[in-house]
């Protein structure tokens, strides 16, 4: 089951990236430069990008279970599958409350930021808020945990990718130029290394004996659990 459970988080960030690059081609009206991948909720196809939102979000919950599985008796146990369900749930929400429409998309819709929100607008963006904070955290989580084991590429990878979400977010937030396709750019970064080390996680597992102990680089035993 923990095979399963980390091929979910594999495939998490891939899945949405796909989906939205094939929208931000064939809908019309849309622009990654200047609308965010939010606003693709709205429409006639905007369930296209909800069924996104909701699947991507339910594998990253799904993830969990094998990455404290891999991670047992080490750094990251307790808080790497903790953060994983915050970034589903985050997606969960921002699933079922949708950003308002804006800035020409859908089509018809006038240009320009809206002069205020809805309601399920801004629950929609603490949703999105509270999974990118938690994407975050994940990378300095395992980045900690690569580095006690001795990997320090992937640790130092790991911290880089955090704090370049975070720059990216910020100058997204701030209305910085093409701040769509820059929060964009970061959520990639930083969810695409989480896949890379799900999948490395999951060698890790398919490589052992269920029970069996792996020794990192610095001699510290680590359990794994097929």
């Amino acid at each position: 089951m923990s095979r399963y459970s980390l091929a979910a988080g594999a495939v998490a960030a891939p899945l949405f990236a796909v989906v939205a690059l094939a929208q931000a081609a064939t809908r019309a009206g849309y622009d990654l430069t200047r609308h965010p991948v939010s606003l693709l909720s709205n429409g006639d196809l905007g369930w296209v990008q909800i069924t996104a939102f909701l699947l991507t979000g339910l594998l990253s919950i799904a993830a969990a279970p094998g990455t404290r599985a891999a991670l047992r008796g080490g750094r990251g146990e307790r808080w790497a599958p903790r953060l994983l369900v915050l970034i589903g749930a985050g997606m969960l929400v921002a699933a079922v409350f949708r950003l308002d429409p804006a800035d020409g998309f859908p089509v018809g819709t006038p240009l320009g930021t809206p002069a205020t929100f809805s309601w399920h607008a801004i629950v929609h963006n603490l949703g999105g808020s509270l999974s990118f904070f938690s994407m975050m955290a994940l990378c300095l989580v395992l980045a900690r945990r690569f580095a006690a084991d001795g990997q320090r590429a992937w640790a130092w990878t790991g911290r880089a990718c955090a704090v370049a979400f975070l720059v990216l977010l910020g100058w997204a937030f701030t209305g910085g130029r093409d701040g769509a396709l820059t929060l964009f750019v970061g959520v990639l970064l930083a969810w695409g290394w989480l896949a890379a080390t799900s999948g490395v996680l999951l060698r890790r597992t398919s490589g052992s004996r269920p029970g069996s102990a792996r020794m990192s680089a610095t001699g510290k035993a680590t359990t794994l659990v097929a």
